[in-house]
Parts: C-alpha cells; sequence; structure tokens
C-alpha cells in the first residue's frame, strides 16, 4: 500500500472519527442535559445510551484500523504487534453486534404486528458477528505471514553466515 493510499485512508477515517464523535457528544449532552434535541420529550432512554457504546465500539475499530494502516506504511504490519490491533477489531465488532442484538430487543415490543422486522434485524446482527469471523480468518492469515516472515528472516541469517 503507497503512500498516497494510506494518506486517503487515514483521512477518511479521521473524516468518520470526528463525525461519529460529534454524534456521539451531541448524544450525550442530551442525556446529560435531559433535552431531547428533536422534540423535547424526555432523553433517557435505553436506545440513546446503546446508540452511544455502539458509536464507541466503531470508534475503537476505526483508531485500531488507522494503526494498522500506519503499520502498514512502515512495513512492520507483519509483527506480533498487529495481532493486538487486529484482536482489539474483533471485539469491538463482537461487540457491536451484541449492542445491535440490544437494539432489536429493544425495538421487538413495538414491532408486534410485523415481527419481521424483528427478524431482519436479528439476520443484520448474525451479518456482523459474520464480519467477526472474516476479520478472524484474516488474523490467521496474518499470522501465517508473520511465520513465514520469522522463517525468512531466520533463513536469510544462516545464508549470510555461510556466506
Amino acid at each position: 500500500m503507497g503512500k498516497a493510499t494510506v494518506r486517503a485512508l487515514h483521512a477518511v477515517l479521521a473524516l468518520v472519527l470526528t463525525g461519529t464523535v460529534f454524534v456521539q457528544a451531541l448524544m450525550v449532552w442530551a442525556l446529560v442535559s435531559g433535552n431531547d434535541p428533536e422534540d423535547g420529550s424526555l432523553p433517557l432512554t435505553p436506545l440513546r445510551l446503546i446508540t452511544i457504546v455502539g458509536i464507541g465500539t466503531v470508534q475503537t475499530a476505526l483508531v485500531c484500523v488507522w494503526r494498522l494502516a500506519t503499520m502498514v506504511r512502515r512495513g512492520t504490519v507483519f509483527s506480533h504487534a498487529a495481532f493486538r490491533y487486529v484482536d482489539v477489531i474483533i471485539g469491538a465488532v463482537v461487540a457491536a453486534a451484541l449492542v445491535w442484538f440490544a437494539v432489536t430487543a429493544v425495538n421487538a415490543p413495538g414491532q408486534r404486528e410485523d415481527p419481521g422486522v424483528t427478524l431482519i434485524m436479528g439476520g443484520i446482527g448474525v451479518a456482523v458477528l459474520g464480519v467477526a469471523l472474516i476479520v478472524l480468518v484474516l488474523r490467521m492469515l496474518l499470522a501465517q505471514a508473520v511465520a513465514r516472515d520469522v522463517e525468512a528472516s531466520r533463513m536469510r541469517a544462516e545464508l549470510n553466515e555461510v556466506i
């Protein structure tokens, strides 16, 4: 990945992170102040708390992707340090799925006439868990790449000794 690509990714990540922080700050302000910016009703709802936590999971994943992109630019992504960020991303995606299931549970009583909405929302939660499994597979590929890189370094060192 070239420098321009990493810079473009960083720009997109910064924009999304800034937007999520802004939205999260508005949600926290609405909870703390007791004001609803839309209709003046009581803001302390489970859905708002769940949304704040959900945005936090997205922000966590964004920061880890930023760090991994930086490692790619520096050429250090094939190291054991990268596993920490990938593991956090997996945890954030699983947490996001759990948050989505909480949204589904909070929304379900209002969907008694049309339970298909709840089923679709549950399916979306399963799909988010599928993303976590995909990232887990990618982590396994990273582990293989790191092992091969270590092996290649060992073989280069042995070859240098022979020469």
